[in-house]
């Protein structure tokens, strides 16, 4: 099961931040900056899996992001994370042609609507990049 998804830019800064296990705020900022130092601190040569707090942290760079998923230590395959990362980048630089940081800034809101529409309670429901895509691109045709 996955206990958080994190978008995070080079410099350390959470961009977008999303937990399906409940974590007081000060629990969940510990827990990130942990993280993403650990993170930002291997190499390209490094593995993109890790064990941290219980947690088994799989993580990859795109551009100028660092998306990184936890989820449970013995239950999660960590290639299908990885398969799943690729997805959701996939997937946001379809509806934003071409993601960056400041699209996920500036339309926190939109990407939250494509990860939940991926995820729900901790488990990957969607990997259809169309059918994650419909009823977004509907709301963009209504409020238009």
């Amino acid at each position: 099961m996955i206990k958080f998804v994190l978008m995070v830019n080079k410099q350390g800064q959470t961009r977008l931040s999303s937990y399906y296990e409940w974590l007081t705020i000060e629990e969940r900022g510990a827990l990130e900056a942990e993280i993403i130092r650990k993170c930002l601190a291997r190499t390209e040569n490094q593995c993109s899996f890790m064990e941290n707090r219980g947690y088994k942290v799989v993580y990859r760079r795109y551009a100028s992001l660092f998306f990184i998923v936890g989820v449970d230590q013995d239950e999660e395959n960590e290639l299908g994370i990885l398969e799943f990362i690729h997805c959701l980048v996939e997937t946001l630089d379809k509806y934003f042609s071409n993601v960056c940081e400041l699209d996920i800034m500036f339309n926190l809101e939109k990407a939250h609507f494509i990860l939940n529409e991926m995820v729900q309670n901790g488990h990957v429901v969607e990997a259809n990049k169309a059918n994650v895509l419909k009823p977004i691109t509907m709301l963009d045709s209504i409020s238009k």
